[in-house]
């Protein structure tokens, strides 16, 4: 028994120093991940506590809470407005990107520019009334010099019309075939003497008058930023001041076209004037051609003719530039005014109806011969300072 006793007293005590050792173990192994995961639980706060101390010692930040701050609910309300705002503004900003973009690839694709237009960053901060385009040809000097001599200012009272009243005017041409060649001089030499031409990136031809208003109006637009643009023959005098007032009548609509609206016939027949070779887009024959602005003397606002400029490339040009611009701005959403003062006017003296009539029309058709007829209808009236006034009776 005292045999068994002992040997059993020995077992129980090398289990008991095998129990302690593990115990040390575990202590051990305790005290040392204890050390690891409290120095990483000091890591986080304590670079937290830095950043928070950084930001408050810096004096260039102010941190408040919303629920301290009594005008937090003012400055939201207002923020929402201004995103309100801002949502109207984005499109517009869009389309001025775009006109600029179109513009400088104009240049780049060799656009010319006459020589009074050098500084154009400057007048594109300038805003302007409307500019009048006058379509002109080579061969038309006299019609130029007969309304250089009637309606349209020169020289420094051009300037002071367009630095007053926001009204340029200026004549609107390309170049030859052969650019540089005599019909080019003849052109510069005219511009160095009156300076009132805007030369376009374009080759002149009769049957290229479609793609030459598209180029007008997207030049246009590059270079003034005005409420409307207005294209008008070379043998139409224009009264300035009724043609004011009436464009005055819509200057808060976005997107106007303003003109004596017509819808003539389709020509389909070969070698008569208007002749249409694509007639059969608008049915069979004896159609009539949808409403638009006679060629004579229209005008669209600014941002119709941000639209041409961005569109230039792929609008359609039809035979008559009359037609192609209506064609341009049918499907938009445009208010098509029909004004029968821009309709062509008659001479004084002709009656309707045994009286004359008492409105004043602000264009007079010139046809052929009459050009010198028109220099004498001029009046020595003033509406603005420099701007003589003619009054004529349709």
């Amino acid at each position: 028994m005292s045999v068994k006793s002992r040997g059993m007293g020995g077992g129980e005590l090398a289990k008991n120093v095998m129990s302690r050792n593990w115990v040390l173990l575990l202590c051990l192994g305790s005290f040392c991940a204890g050390m690891l995961f409290t120095d990483r639980m000091w890591m986080v706060p304590e670079t937290k506590d830095m950043v928070r101390t950084s930001r408050l010692e810096d004096p260039g930040i102010n941190i408040k809470s919303e629920d301290d701050d009594p005008q937090f609910k003012v400055i939201q309300r207002s923020s929402n407005d201004s995103i309100g705002e801002l949502n109207k503004t984005i499109p517009k900003l869009e389309l001025k990107s775009r006109a600029a973009r179109a513009a400088h690839g104009s240049a780049r694709d060799g656009f010319s520019i006459s020589g009074n237009f050098k500084n154009i960053e400057t007048k594109m901060k300038r805003k302007y009334f409307m500019v009048i385009g006058i379509n002109t040809a080579f061969s038309s000097r006299k019609r130029r010099d007969s309304i250089r001599a009637t309606w349209m200012p020169q020289g420094e009272k051009r300037k002071k019309l367009e630095e007053e009243k926001g009204i340029v005017i200026r004549f609107v041409i390309g170049h030859s075939s052969t650019s540089g060649g005599i019909l080019d001089k003849a052109i510069k030499a005219e511009e160095m003497l009156h300076a009132d031409f805007l030369q376009l990136d374009h080759v002149e031809g009769y049957m290229e008058l479609s793609t030459k208003t598209k180029t007008y109006f997207s030049t246009a637009v590059a270079l003034w930023d005005a409420e409307f643009y207005i294209k008008v023959d070379d043998d139409v005098h224009v009264n300035l001041a009724t043609l004011g007032t009436t464009l005055a009548r819509h200057r808060m609509k976005p997107r106007v076209y303003i003109g004596c609206m017509k819808s003539g016939p389709v020509v389909a027949r070969k070698g008569v004037r208007y002749h249409e070779p694509e007639y059969w887009k608008f049915g069979g024959v004896g159609n009539r051609y949808f409403r638009h602005a006679t060629g004579q003397l229209y005008g669209i606002s600014k941002d119709l003719a941000t639209y041409i400029s961005i569109n230039q490339n792929v609008l359609h040009k039809y035979a008559n530039e009359d037609v192609a611009l209506g064609s341009w701005l049918i499907g938009l959403d445009v208010e098509h005014v029909d004004d029968r003062r821009l309709c062509c006017g008659t001479p004084p003296g002709n009656t309707v109806s045994g009286r004359r009539r008492p409105e004043t029309s602000v264009l007079l058709h010139l046809i052929g011969s009459a050009v010198g007829f028109a220099s004498q209808l001029k009046e020595s009236q003033t509406f603005t300072s420099g701007v003589v006034r003619m009054s004529v009776l349709c």
